[in-house]
C-alpha cells in the first residue's frame, strides 16, 4: 500500500517545475524538460515524481542506462511508487525482454491497478508469449478501466497514489451526480477503508448491493470491510452466500474459511482450506492462511509444516517466512537463512515481500547471537515500512494534550456515573509488547471471565465523536465530551455492551485487550463507570524495542522509527500519569517486570482489583486451550519466565535514538 500523504500544501516552486516540464513533454520538447526537471532535483535529490520524469524523458531520449539508473533511486526513495515499475517494464520491453517486462507491468498492477498502460502491455506481451488466457484476462482489465468515467478513473489514479483527500472529492462530486453508480459507490467506500471511516464504507457497499445484488467484486469489498469491523457473523454470512452460489470457486471457498476462522470455526475453516488445496495444490497463500488457522488454534507443529509447505511451492512467498518468524519460538534453519536473504537481495520482489523477509532475517540472525546483523535487517525492514504511512509524533503528541485539556478532574466529577453501569468489561491497555497478553490470558483463565479480541469498538466510538472534518478543522473529540448528556453516555455505553456481546461466551465478565484504549480513558469511564481498567507496562527499553522488531498486521505507525517509538512510549506515561491524577484509583498498574518475579502474589492483586475470587487455573494460564491471536501466541502457552526482559540490551549499542526520545521515562521506571 501506498504512503497516505498527508495532502498538506506542498512546495509551490517544486510543483510548478513539474507542471512546466509535463508541459515541456508533451510538446515534444523532450530535452528542455530534462533540463528543468535536473534543476528541480539539483535542488531536491529525492523528489518522486521529479526522478519518475527524468526517468521517462530520459527513455525517451534514448539514454536507456540514465534512465534505469533514476528509476532505482525512485524505488529506493519511494518503494511503492507504481508508476516506476510500469516505467521500468517500457525501459525492459524495449530492450525486448518480454519476461522481466511482465514482472514489472504485474508489480505495478498490483500496487496501482488503475494503470491502464501496465494493462495493456501486460495484453501485448502475453499475446507474443502465445498465453492467451492471461492476455484476455489483462485486455479485459485494460478495458474496464477504460470504460470507467474519467472523474473515477482520476480519483482511482489518486487513491493508489496516496492522496485520499484529493480521491475523495472527486469522486463525492461525481456521486451527487450520479448518486446510483456502483463504480463510484465501491470507489468511495474503498477510499473510506483506506482513512479509516469503515461505517461509511459498511453502508455504501450495503446500498451498492441493493442496486446490484449479483455484483461479486461488491460483496467481496464488503466482507473485507465487515471484518476489518469485526462483524464477523455478518461477514461469514455473505461468504457463505457465494459458497452457496459456487462450492467449487477456490475464491468463494477461502473467503468463507477466512471468515468462519475468525468466529473460532477451526474445524470448519480447515477443512475448506483443504478442499482450496485440492482444486489449487500446493497454493502458497492457502497454506499460508491454513498455518495462520493451526497456529491460532495452539497446533504448533502443523502450523509450521503448513508455512514451510508455502514457501518450498514459492521460495519469494515472504509471508510464511515471517509467519514462521512471527511464532517467537520457531529457529530457522542455515538454509532457511540462506534462502530468504538470496530473495531480499532479489530486485523482483514488492516493497511489502521485501519487508516480511527484512523481519524475519532480524529474527534468524538474532536468534544465532549475530545481533548487528539482526538489527541491520530490523532496521532496513522498519525503514521501508515507515516510508508506507505518514506519522508524525507531533500530531499524536497535540492531541493527547487536547484529551489532558479536555478530561478534566471537574469532567469526570460533573458527568459522574452517568453511563452504563454493567460491570462486565476490563479493558486492558498501554503499549503493544508490554505484556497485555499475558495478563489477558491470566484472566481469561478465570472460570468468570471471556477472553477475546483486541475490540476496536472505543477506537471506532472515538472516531464517530470526532466527526469528519476538513482542512485545518478541529477535530469535535475530546471536547464534544463536555456536552455529551446523561443519556448519551448510558446510550453509548449499553451500545458498547451490545456491539461487544458476539465475541463473548456465558462469563459475567470479559476482556477487551486494544493496546490503544488508553488514549480513550476518559471516554471509557464516562460510559462504563464500572468497567475495570488495568495498564500493562514494562520496561521501556525492552517494551519499544520489542516494538521495534514487530511487525504488526496493522495500525501501531508509531513503531517504524526509533525516535517515534521512544516519543510515544513518553507521552503514553505521561498520559497515564494525568488518568492517574483525575482518577485516582480507577487504573490498576501490572508491572511486567514484577509480574514475572512474583506472579502468585501480583495475580491475587490483580484478581482482588477485578472482584474476582482467586482460582488457580490462573497462575496455570498456560494450559488454557483458548484461541490467542496476537503475536504472543506462542509464549503464553509457555510458563512464565523471564528470558525476555533483558533482550534489548544484545542491541543497546545502536538505541542510542530510542534512549534520547524517552528522556525521564526511561530513568524513572521502577527498578524491579
Amino acid at each position: 500500500m501506498p504512503k497516505i500523504d498527508a495532502e498538506s500544501p506542498t512546495d509551490d516552486q517544486a510543483q510548478q517545475d513539474l507542471k512546466s516540464a509535463k508541459s515541456l513533454m508533451k510538446a515534444g520538447q523532450i530535452a528542455t524538460a530534462l533540463q528543468e526537471l535536473d534543476d528541480l532535483l539539483a535542488k531536491s535529490p529525492d523528489h518522486p515524481d521529479g526522478l519518475y520524469m527524468a526517468a521517462v524523458c530520459l527513455r525517451y531520449l534514448g539514454r536507456s542506462d540514465e534512465a534505469a539508473h533514476k528509476l532505482v533511486r525512485l524505488k529506493e526513495v519511494a518503494p511503492d511508487f507504481a508508476r516506476a515499475f510500469q516505467e521500468e517494464g517500457h525501459l525492459l520491453r524495449a530492450v525486448q525482454r518480454p519476461e522481466e517486462a511482465l514482472k514489472a507491468y504485474e508489480r505495478a498492477c498490483r500496487l496501482n491497478p488503475a494503470l491502464i498502460a501496465s494493462w495493456k502491455a501486460q495484453a501485448d506481451l502475453f499475446e507474443q508469449l502465445g498465453r492467451l488466457g492471461p492476455a484476455r484476462q489483462a485486455r479485459g482489465q485494460a478495458e474496464k478501466l477504460m470504460a470507467l468515467p474519467k472523474e473515477l478513473l482520476d480519483a482511482s489514479l489518486l487513491l493508489h497514489e496516496g492522496k485520499p483527500l484529493k480521491a475523495e472529492a472527486l469522486c463525492r462530486a461525481f456521486l451527487q451526480a450520479h448518486p446510483h453508480h456502483i463504480d463510484a459507490m465501491r470507489l468511495l467506500a474503498a477510499i473510506g477503508v483506506r482513512m479509516g471511516v469503515l461505517e461509511d464504507a459498511d453502508f455504501l457497499l450495503e446500498s451498492a448491493l441493493v442496486f446490484a445484488p449479483d455484483q461479486i467484486d461488491i460483496r467481496l469489498d464488503y466482507i473485507e470491510v465487515l471484518r476489518k469491523r469485526q462483524k464477523y457473523e455478518a461477514a461469514r454470512d455473505q461468504a457463505r452466500l457465494l459458497y452457496e452460489k459456487d462450492p467449487n470457486n477456490p475464491v468463494f471457498l477461502s473467503h468463507y474459511a477466512i471468515e468462519s476462522l475468525q468466529l473460532g470455526d477451526y474445524d470448519l475453516a480447515l477443512d475448506l482450506f483443504d478442499r482450496v488445496l485440492a482444486i489449487l495444490p500446493d497454493d502458497p497463500a492457502t497454506l499460508t492462511s491454513r498455518g495462520h488457522a493451526l497456529k491460532t488454534r495452539g497446533d504448533r507443529e502443523a502450523a509450521i509444516t503448513s508455512y514451510r509447505a508455502a514457501f518450498a511451492a514459492r521460495p519469494d512467498h515472504a509471508e510464511a517466512y515471517y509467519a514462521l518468524a512471527n511464532l517467537k519460538t520457531y529457529r530457522f534453519s542455515d538454509e532457511d537463512r540462506a534462502q530468504m536473504k538470496a530473495q531480499e537481495q532479489s530486485a523482483w520482489i514488492g516493497p511489502q515481500e521485501r519487508i516480511y523477509f527484512c523481519f524475519a532475517l532480524g529474527k534468524a540472525y538474532e536468534d544465532r547471537g549475530d545481533y548487528e546483523t539482526a538489527f541491520r535487517f530490523y532496521a532496513r525492514g522498519n525503514d521501508l515500512k515507515s516510508r508506507q504511512i505518514s506519522y508524525r509524533s507531533d500530531q499524536m503528541e497535540a492531541e493527547l494534550k487536547a484529551q489532558a485539556d479536555i478530561c478534566t478532574p471537574q469532567l469526570m466529577q460533573k458527568q459522574a456515573d452517568q453511563g452504563h453501569m454493567a460491570p462486565d468489561p476490563i479493558f486492558i491497555l498501554g503499549l503493544p509488547r508490554a505484556g497485555s497478553t499475558l495478563v489477558e490470558q491470566i484472566l481469561a483463565s478465570h472460570s468468570e471471565v471471556d477472553g477475546t479480541l483486541e475490540l476496536p469498538n472505543i477506537l471506532a466510538l472515538a472516531h464517530r465523536l470526532r466527526g469528519r472534518t476538513s482542512g485545518r478543522a478541529a477535530s469535535r473529540y475530546p471536547a464534544i465530551l463536555q456536552e455529551l448528556s446523561a443519556e448519551k453516555l448510558e446510550d453509548l455505553g449499553r451500545d458498547y455492551i451490545e456491539n461487544t456481546r458476539i465475541h463473548r461466551q456465558n462469563a459475567p465478565f470479559f476482556t477487551d485487550k486494544m493496546p490503544n484504549n488508553f488514549r480513550h480513558i476518559g471516554l471509557i469511564h464516562l460510559i462504563l463507570p464500572r468497567a475495570k481498567i488495568i495498564d500493562a507496562r514494562r520496561h521501556p527499553m525492552a517494551c519499544c524495542f520489542s516494538g521495534y522488531k514487530q511487525l504488526f498486521a496493522e495500525g501501531q505507525e508509531f513503531t517504524y522509527r526509533l525516535e517515534d517509538m521512544g516519543r510515544y512510549y513518553r507521552a503514553y506515561v505521561e498520559m497515564m500519569d494525568h488518568w492517574d491524577r483525575v482518577l485516582p484509583g480507577r487504573i490498576f498498574r501490572v508491572h511486567h517486570e514484577k509480574l514475572v518475579a512474583d506472579t502468585e502474589n501480583t495475580v491475587r492483586a490483580l484478581l482482588d482489583f477485578c472482584g474476582l475470587p482467586f482460582e488457580d487455573a490462573c497462575l496455570q494460564f498456560h494450559k488454557n486451550k483458548r484461541s490467542v491471536r496476537t503475536a504472543s501466541s506462542e509464549q503464553v502457552r509457555q510458563p512464565i519466565s523471564a528470558k525476555g526482559l533483558a533482550q534489548w540490551r544484545h542491541f543497546e549499542p545502536w538505541l542510542d535514538p530510542l534512549k534520547q526520545a524517552l528522556g525521564p521515562a526511561l530513568t524513572s521506571y521502577p527498578d524491579f
